[in-house]
């Protein structure tokens, strides 16, 4: 179902996986692609992890988003911000109190996290006319009350193949529709503000690859927590960059990706990218913006510093119990020992 695959892999053409080691050759190389129906490669192309890890998906869009000299330790700068009616009070407060005079990139202010109705009218309307003043002052995007969800909003307006978007919510995901969303705490939104930079280690990327499809009553919550299930409590993928990669991706509708895809805030991961596809062309052709589309792949051979194998066709129904999402069991176990497993939950 899910299996972690620890140490460095080559992906093949989005295909054959190949685990590295030490003693790989060129020869052990072209067995597993002979297995699997690819052509050899010749010595002179045999890859090395330093070669080939530029050749993710994640590499090159944190590379052209790195201002910094280095490659091991980036600054990036964000194509877009988001932040809804919890967080940006503050963050824009702060913003002002360290002299900002304009917004330096879109800055989306959607009102759908603090929007109680009451009689009159809602509960933060002051916060809500803030937001409107501040988005008029600075020239940034206000969505009003009951309008719109924000991960929603910012798939079908703001993102773009290729992009990086910063938000002060955890689930700031939109990797299925080709931009790296990383949600983060008001503060390092307001440094993107004032013109700085988001510093941190370059991030190990590991990749998630999907095969099969997954049968019918079987939803992308049940693929998700059987992933965080897998991941979460070892801490195998804390802080790095999920990249969806293999032919899984292509049986899974862009709804169905948006599902999984949202839900890798709770493997500790730092951010997610997918493979693009005719599918993905088609959600932005839909929603009016066909320019946002580009083909996002891995090269033909890519390295990963570590793998997670799902087998679409093996998923299970799911369930999380307190207190966390990765307290992950199927309904089949669920149902056949409620009471002991219910008993261990609430210890």
């Amino acid at each position: 179902m899910v299996r972690i695959i620890k140490g460095g892999v080559y992906l093949y053409n989005n295909q054959v996986i190949v685990e590295n080691n030490d003693h790989r050759t060129v020869d052990e190389f072209n067995r597993k692609l002979k297995a699997a129906g690819e052509p050899p490669m010749s010595v002179s192309e045999a890859p090395t992890p330093d070669r080939a890890r530029k050749n993710t998906i994640c590499y090159r869009i944190l590379t052209e988003h790195n201002v910094a000299g280095s490659a091991e330790r980036l600054r990036l700068k964000f194509d877009s911000l988001v932040s809804h009616d919890l967080t940006y009070v503050g963050i824009i407060q702060t913003a002002k109190a360290g002299g900002l005079e304009e917004f330096p990139v879109p800055y989306v202010l959607t009102n759908c996290h603090n929007s109680l109705c009451a009689v009159g009218g809602t509960i933060n309307a002051d916060d809500h006319l803030f937001g409107l003043s501040a988005a008029k002052k600075y020239g940034g995007i206000y969505v009003p009350a009951h309008q719109a969800v924000i991960h929603q909003y910012i798939r079908e307006m703001m993102s773009r193949c290729g992009r990086m978007i910063l938000g002060s919510d955890s689930h700031t995901r939109y990797g299925a529709l080709g931009a790296m969303g990383v949600g983060e705490g008001g503060p390092e939104l307001v440094k993107q503000l004032l013109g700085n930079t988001y510093d941190l280690p370059a991030p190990e990327v590991i990749g998630v690859y999907l095969s099969g499809s997954p049968q019918k009553g079987i939803g992308p919550h049940d693929v998700a927590l059987s992933i965080i299930g897998a991941v979460f409590k070892n801490g195998f993928v804390k802080n790095k960059v999920l990249e969806f990669v293999g032919p899984g991706v292509s049986k899974l509708s862009i709804d169905f990706r948006n599902g999984i895809d949202v839900m890798t805030t709770e493997t500790a991961c730092l951010s997610s990218i997918w493979l693009t596809d005719e599918q993905v062309k088609d959600y932005y052709t839909v929603h009016g913006r066909p320019e946002a589309y580009k083909e996002l792949k891995p090269g033909s051979i890519a390295y990963y510093d570590g793998m997670v194998t799902v087998d679409l066709d093996k998923i299970e129904a799911m369930i999380a119990l307190p207190f966390h999402p990765s307290n992950v069991y199927t309904i089949k176990e669920l149902n056949r020992n409620p009471v002991d497993i219910l008993a261990v939950v609430e210890e």
